[in-house]
């Protein structure tokens, strides 16, 4: 019988295999296949185990909640989740961490990157702890749980990639940014604003669907459209 073990089971392997992938074998691998092989290898991987995800996750039972979720619990995930939606699509517009950037060292740590320097992971880890809060089910809990750990344990190993990458450029970035979110602003080393208007607008647009979302998907209301439908 699948049930939530086998949901860890999947889940930890998609995360496991992310971590070694992106890190540890990644450059002997990479030195083995070439870098399109490797990448082809890498997708196939995180395919598979995204599948058995769903595939588990699919066929477990939902058990009973282990709490109730009222209108407040709504109310503050609701607001949790727009900030999120904000943090992820502030993320995708000069961003220092992504793929091929090399400005940390002249970049500006304004907008999302003034509140993190790793808004993308924190704007995940915060879609897992929400979903956690509002459908306390064991197989939702155990897949929301890892989803949370790839982005806080790997928003931690980045930081570690980076600064060995590019060690000129890297730290100066961290020194004018936090991994805790809000710990820059409180330690007088980021300033509050210059919000874009792809990061609120964006943020705002992306929050109402993916909230909607939940109505043709899971057959009912997220977010403020549990006030409106």
């Amino acid at each position: 019988m699948i049930d939530s073990t086998a949901v860890a089971a999947a889940a930890a392997a998609f995360v496991g295999s992310h971590f070694l992938l992106s890190h540890p074998l990644r450059r002997p691998l990479a030195g083995a296949l070439g870098e399109n092989g490797f990448l082809a290898l890498y997708s196939a991987v995180a395919a598979l185990t995204l599948y058995a995800i769903s595939w588990t996750y699919g066929k477990a039972p939902a058990t009973p909640p282990l709490w109730q979720v009222g209108g407040t619990l709504w109310a503050v995930v609701t607001v949790a989740m727009l900030f999120a939606s904000i943090l992820l699509v502030g993320s995708l517009v000069r961003n220092p961490a992504l793929p091929g950037a090399a400005n940390a060292a002249t970049a500006g740590a304004h907008g999302v990157f003034a509140i993190t320097r790793h808004p993308m992971m924190w704007a995940f880890a915060i879609w897992g702890a929400c979903h956690i809060l509002v459908y306390p089910v064991t197989r939702n809990i155990v897949v929301a749980v890892f989803i949370v750990i790839l982005a806080l344990v790997g928003a931690a190993l980045q930081d570690r990639k980076k600064a060995a990458l590019d060690p000129a450029g890297w730290p100066a970035w961290q020194a004018r940014t936090s991994y805790w979110p809000f710990a820059a602003i409180a330690q007088g080393r980021a300033n509050v604003g210059k919000f874009g208007a792809h990061a609120l607008g964006g943020g705002v647009i992306v929050w109402l669907a993916a909230t909607w979302a939940h109505i043709p998907m899971a057959g009912w209301p997220a977010g403020i459209w549990r006030w409106i439908v």
